[in-house]
């Protein structure tokens, strides 16, 4: 009896452990069931969702266009300056009494030259600077007469040494006024040379000698009165002829004396002033050392006028007119106005001239890139007031951004990409609203930053709508 009772124990366990394993393995069955799918489900459950407009929210915001470009500070007006000759008269004799001219005093690069200032020193001698449009080209002194003359003496008259008037002939008045020019710069004017006095005192004594000659001639006769037969007659003839002879060389020697002292004084030598129409100017670069000779180029000189040049696109330089305001950046923050005062390059015309004051535009900017719109543009900003760019120096680097526009308040504002263009030239945007793209009509108005001012119909588009820049 007991063996049955554990028989049927055995066996009821037996069953307890089949049906718990059935279990088991059915409900691993429907796990393994619910997340088992076929290749296709697998496929299709890999598949990207279905691709939708790329859109952004409109913007309400004020917009400014503007040309960017890069230039260098640069000093205007730059000028190189030669001599017209020699400085002062060579004392040291030589052939042609000419000695050779060295630089004593190189001009100082950097340093401004005011009216009656000194650029350098050649053998010891000045070289100066005054205002005036006719080039220095001879030397100027006692006889001499023409607009270069007029405008030294009006140059004198400046500095404040007068020279009784402003005749255009040298006279002693202006001899006078030189003189004191230089004594006022530290230097003596150029006197007549050793070789000038010894001419004038042959020149003198050929006078004395031509005088006495005449006297000689003149009083030969007296006595010789009621000679023999027709000899008092030939003696009177031939001391006629000769006291002739005597007032012809005095003339002569008179004259050659009054020539030669109406150039005889003080002068200007041609090499000891440079005319330059506008003063003061700096002093840019020195081409000459101490001890070369000064038969070139001897420095350049600029205003003391600080300018920006730089190089935009021909497309950009479509939208510049002269006079628009610019904001010049130096890479260390210091900051300028500046005025845009020349488009293109030389060949617009100089620096204020009718040639280019033209109102701009993309005509003139094709002309000033040779008739290529995309070819580079020249540009030169002025500054009239340079604050703390005016110790920045010539070559430094700077950043100029020039307005060419705005929206004149804040307006409905788009991504160029947004922006569509029917067959019939009608600017439009698409506007998603809801699961639908629909398109709304346009005007433009500017464009900066990668946006462009929009104008819809009535309130076909506010703020926060999304437009569709791709798909």
């Amino acid at each position: 009896m007991k063996r049955d009772t554990k028989r049927q124990s055995s066996r009821t366990k037996r069953l307890g452990v089949i049906v718990g394993v059935v279990a088991l393995v059915g409900a691993g069955g429907w796990v393994a069931g619910t997340r088992m799918k076929s290749p296709a489900d697998a496929a299709a459950a890999h598949q990207p969702p279905k691709a939708g407009p790329v859109t952004v929210p409109v913007e309400q915001r004020a917009l400014i266009a503007t040309v960017v470009a890069q230039g260098s500070l640069e000093y205007g007006s730059p000028r190189t300056l030669t001599l017209a000759g020699g400085v002062g008269s060579s004392e040291e004799g030589g052939e042609g009494d000419a000695a050779v001219q060295r630089v004593t005093k190189v001009p100082a690069r950097g340093s401004e030259l005011k009216e009656g200032g000194v650029l350098m020193q050649v053998s010891g001698r000045p070289v100066m600077v005054l205002r005036g449009s006719v080039p220095m080209y001879r030397t100027i002194g006692p006889g001499s007469s023409g607009d270069d003359v007029r405008q030294l003496q009006s140059a004198l008259n400046r500095l404040g040494f007068t020279t009784g008037g402003v005749t255009g002939t040298y006279g002693q008045g202006t001899a006078s006024a030189v003189s004191r020019w230089y004594r006022s710069r530290g230097y003596a004017a150029q006197e007549p040379s050793t070789a000038d006095r010894q001419e004038l005192g042959q020149l003198e004594s050929t006078v004395s000698d031509a005088q006495l000659a005449l006297l000689t001639a003149q009083g030969s006769g007296e006595g010789t009165q009621g000679g023999e037969g027709g000899s008092g007659t030939e003696s009177a003839a031939a001391r006629a002829l000769q006291i002739k002879s005597a007032k012809k060389q005095l003339e002569l020697a008179n004259s050659a004396l009054s020539d030669f002292k109406s150039t005889y004084g003080t002068k200007v030598p041609a090499g000891e002033v440079i005319f330059l129409p506008k003063l003061p100017v700096r002093v840019d670069k020195t081409k000459v050392r101490a001890g070369d000779t000064p038969d070139g180029e001897v420095a350049t000189v600029t205003s003391s006028d600080v300018v920006v040049e730089a190089v935009v696109p021909g497309t950009d330089a479509g939208s510049l007119r002269k006079g628009m305001t610019v904001r010049v950046t130096t890479p260390d923050g210091k900051e300028a106005e500046g005025v845009l005062s020349r488009i293109g390059g030389a060949g617009a015309g100089p620096e204020g001239s009718a040639e280019n004051a033209g109102t701009g535009g993309e005509a003139e900017a094709a002309e000033a890139s040779g008739g290529e719109a995309s070819a580079p543009v020249p540009l030169r900003i002025s500054l009239p007031k340079p604050g703390p760019l005016a110790d920045a120096g010539a070559g430094g680097a700077a950043t100029v951004t020039i307005k060419v526009g705005d929206s004149d308040g804040e307006v409905l504002a788009v991504p160029v990409a947004a922006i569509q263009t029917s067959v019939g030239g009608q600017a439009r945007v698409r506007v998603q609203r809801g699961k639908q793209v629909v398109g709304v009509d346009v005007d433009l108005g500017i464009s900066a930053d990668g946006l462009v001012a929009v104008e819809p119909e009535g309130s076909a588009l506010k703020e926060g709508d999304l437009v569709v820049v791709g798909l």
